[in-house]
């Protein structure tokens, strides 16, 4: 069974750091892809980044680009986010998510897709104060 959690969340003012971790569990191979997507109070759910957990491949939308990294830790089947010169118009609920694909997936940042996705975590808050 696939499992994907989240961690690393919470209260911070802007201007400052903040990582979150993607635990997964239960994947056969290497070939999936973590994408990470937040969603804020009466928004649409949008994407940030994805990474390739085959090769370690990785794309940003433009709405992070700069400020947001994304890795991996093979070893410990996690995925992180880090976020660096957070804004107040971060503040959402972070959520990470999985799919079984190939690296061009997300080279294409068609990993992106949110209804492509197979497996969500249940979802981390992050506040940004101003």
């Amino acid at each position: 069974e696939v499992q994907l959690v989240e961690s690393g969340g919470g209260l911070v003012q802007a201007g400052d750091s903040l990582t979150l971790s993607c635990a997964t569990s239960g994947f056969a191979s290497g070939d999936y892809a973590i994408g990470w997507f937040r969603q804020a109070p009466g928004k649409e759910r949008e994407g940030i980044s994805c990474i390739s957990m085959r090769d370690g491949s990785t794309y940003y939308t433009d709405s992070t680009k700069g400020r947001f990294t994304i890795s991996r830790d093979n070893a410990k089947n996690t995925v992180f986010l880090q976020m660096n010169s957070l804004k107040p118009e971060d503040t959402a609920t972070y959520y990470c998510a999985a799919e079984i694909a190939g690296v061009y997936t997300v080279v294409a940042g068609l990993c992106m897709n949110y209804y492509a996705m197979e497996w969500w975590g249940e979802g981390t808050l992050v506040t940004v104060s101003s």
